[in-house]
């Protein structure tokens, strides 16, 4: 029987009920695994919120460094405001940089799969039908500017963003040039600012991709008509 004041190690019930005696480095793994798990920490302040509230200690620091003069209290905001300011720039940058990232290696137009205007089209319309209208608005942009350059209205140039295809096929088809800047206005805002896209801003660009269909650029004349008589 052991003394009054004597603690038991930690023990463990192995196979058959035999106590196993856990060692202090195994118990504290065992401790830093178990802590680990993502239970214990559902209710843990967000990054921005551990942030502010670093900056709100050092401003409680700075105004017990200064005391309450006036002048001290001055100096201390502004101080406490420039702080504020850097962990705020801190804070966006750290948080924009991987959209940044994606958005620079999402801004081809086409990806590396070769599809015709008609393949990208019935994919506009089967996510259409299913009310998903980023993906609608995307693939109906792709389907304009495949459509061009199948006519040749527009080379075919890997790497060509959407801007840039509106605006080339602006300088071809005049007509049509605002239309275009705004469909790939509503492009970039789905692609990459993360909108949802509506059911109004995908028709809008089907319009336009039907119009441009019948469109011809205006350096071509049309055709001239045939008679059945020779000149007069």
């Amino acid at each position: 029987m052991g003394t009054w004041g004597e603690r038991p190690h930690a023990a463990a019930l192995g196979e058959g009920g035999v106590p196993v005696t856990v060692g202090r480095d195994a118990a504290r793994e065992a401790a830093r695994h178990e802590l680990t798990d993502p239970a214990y920490h559902r209710d843990d302040p967000s990054l921005l919120e551990r942030l502010l509230n670093w900056v709100w200690r050092q401003f409680d620091r700075m105004l017990e460094q200064v005391g309450g003069s006036a002048l001290g209290g001055r100096t201390a905001l502004v101080v406490f405001l420039a702080v504020l300011l850097l962990a705020g720039l801190a804070l966006w940058w750290r948080l924009g940089a991987p959209r940044r990232a994606a958005r620079t290696a999402g801004a081809m137009l086409f990806d590396d799969r070769r599809r015709t205007a008609a393949e990208h089209r019935a994919a506009a319309e089967r996510h259409a039908a299913a009310a998903q209208w980023a993906d609608a608005v995307r693939e109906r942009m792709r389907a304009v500017v495949r459509a061009l350059e199948e006519r040749a209205i527009l080379d075919e140039r890997p790497g060509r963003t959407a801007d840039e295809a509106a605006a080339e096929a602006g300088r071809v088809l005049p007509d049509h040039a605002d239309p275009l800047r705004r469909a790939v206005r509503t492009f970039d805002d789905t692609t990459y600012g993360g909108r949802p896209g509506d059911a109004e801003a995908y028709q809008e660009i089907a319009d336009l991709d039907s119009a441009l269909q019948r469109a011809r650029p205006a350096s071509t004349p049309a055709p001239a008509a045939t008679g059945s008589g020779g000149p007069a």
